[in-house]
């Protein structure tokens, strides 16, 4: 019929006719092309999908009054300084579903407190905040509601990155919505990760996508919206280059971090990585609990107690909570079998202590305790104090002596005994340790305080 209709029309208007005719025929389909936005692009479409997971972070920190007045007092009169609050600003994002954010250590360093704002206004307090500074990766868990869940970033694959992809930088420095950046990958990490070496400029990934100071913590991203990156800031003067700690190092950090012995003080022994395929042990400390139960490198843990697990947080939370009471059942793979492995944790105090230091040190210590402690801290100082010295053991040949202060083990912080007995756990006989001590010397009414390295070989 319609045929019939456009040869009639064709006798009688001719081409131009058979040309209007077209053009109303074509009318409906450029209708409904004009109705999808050409500005909607997998740029924009990302960004509002990983937008709702990236989160403001303030942060309050007391720190000493500068003001000349109270500082004369504190040097001459030993008084203790005036407080005055100080408050900074950064980025995260949200990595867990139950309001566990990930952002940079940097930014919370120190802080007394810290709060979390959502894009749509939301505000929380972090409950709990557990970090590596070496890694400059934190992790704060918010004080929510029961029941309460948030939109989580998805992580990419370790060493999923493409020279020269698109990758999008986001951040919420001020609270205000949001701060969205993008520029190509320019340059992967230049080097291999060593154990216990603190983060470079070389650890990370280099991107020409606007990366400034408020955006630290954020997520760098890739076109899929997957987390490849966390945002620092290393060189604010630096123009079109940005860097980011690639989720490679992340994950080694997360698996550090989020472990019994972290997050409630209770010695399990091994680390757990996530990756693509769920939870691997990485590594077992020698007669841990880990160790005990059976449990062995390459090990996959598919679930606990018959249930499965969604990722490392998850199974870290349930081991802490519930391994000092009772033994964990472990649902694992290995070999292509399944087995039942069953850890009882035990407090890190229990073992990792001043018996234990003195079996390798040589000498006994213990924790500061008033007035000491008192006058150390006010200058800034922690560590050990050394009580007694063993005759011809390590401590005594380095010739260290009682009342000396151990501040740190091989450029780590002792404040604590299990600090102290966890860093030397595991030290082979003969291998040598840098000790960082203070030296109390008297000169009258006077003291006067000299600091220094000694280097001991264990026993």
């Amino acid at each position: 019929m319609f045929n019939r209709f456009r040869q009639l029309f064709r006798s009688v208007c001719g081409p131009l006719g058979l040309a209007l005719l077209g053009g109303v025929a074509a009318g409906p389909a450029r209708a409904r092309a004009e109705v999808t936005d050409v500005r909607r692009d997998l740029t924009v479409a990302v960004i509002e999908k990983v937008m709702p997971c990236v989160v403001n972070i303030g942060t309050e920190t007391m720190v000493e009054s500068t003001d000349p007045f109270d500082q004369f007092r504190r040097n001459f009169f030993g008084y203790q300084s005036a407080k005055q609050p100080r408050y900074s600003i950064g980025s995260g994002v949200v990595i867990d579903e139950d309001g566990f954010v990930l952002t940079n250590e940097h930014v919370v360093h120190g802080a007394t407190r810290v709060w979390v704002k959502f894009q749509d206004g939301r505000e929380y307090e972090a409950a709990e905040k557990v970090w590596t500074s070496k890694s400059d990766v934190a992790v704060l868990h918010l004080r929510t509601k029961p029941g309460e869940k948030f939109p989580a970033v998805k992580f990419a694959a370790d060493d999923d990155l493409l020279l020269g992809e698109t990758v999008i930088a986001l951040g919420n420095p001020f609270g205000l919505g949001g701060s969205v950046s993008r520029g190509i990958l320019s340059s992967k990490n230049r080097r291999p990760p060593e154990e216990g070496e603190p983060l470079y400029v070389a650890d990370c990934l280099q991107t020409d996508a606007a990366i400034n100071p408020g955006n630290s913590g954020g997520p760098l991203i890739n076109l899929r919206g997957e987390l490849i990156g966390m945002n620092v800031a290393y060189k604010p003067e630096g123009h079109g280059i940005g860097f980011a700690i690639p989720i490679k190092r992340i994950s080694e950090a997360l698996s550090e971090i989020l472990t019994p012995e972290i997050l409630k003080q209770l010695w399990f022994g091994a680390r757990v990585r996530a990756d693509q395929q769920g939870l691997t042990v990485v590594s077992v400390q020698s007669d841990s609990p880990a160790a005990q139960a059976g449990l062995r490198v390459g090990d996959a843990i598919t679930g606990m107690g018959g249930r499965p697990t969604r990722n490392l947080i998850e199974f870290s939370r349930k081991l802490s909570v519930a391994g000092e009471e009772q033994p964990v059942q472990l649902d694992v793979q290995r070999d292509g079998k399944s087995r039942t492995i069953a850890v009882k944790l035990i407090p890190e105090k229990a073992f990792f202590n001043a018996d234990l230091v003195r079996k390798i040190l040589g000498a006994t210590l213990e924790e500061l305790a008033p007035p000491v402690a008192e006058r150390l801290r006010r200058a800034g100082n922690n560590g050990l104090i050394i009580k007694s010295v063993d005759e011809d053991g390590p401590a005594d040949k380095a010739q260290l002596t009682p009342g000396m202060l151990i501040r740190g083990i091989n450029g780590q912080a002792t404040e604590q005994m299990v600090d102290a007995a966890k860093i030397l756990y595991g030290k082979k006989h003969g291998e040598k340790v840098v000790l960082d001590v203070l030296v109390e010397i008297r000169r009258g009414v006077n003291i006067f305080q000299q600091t220094g390295t000694v280097e001991v070989a264990v026993r």
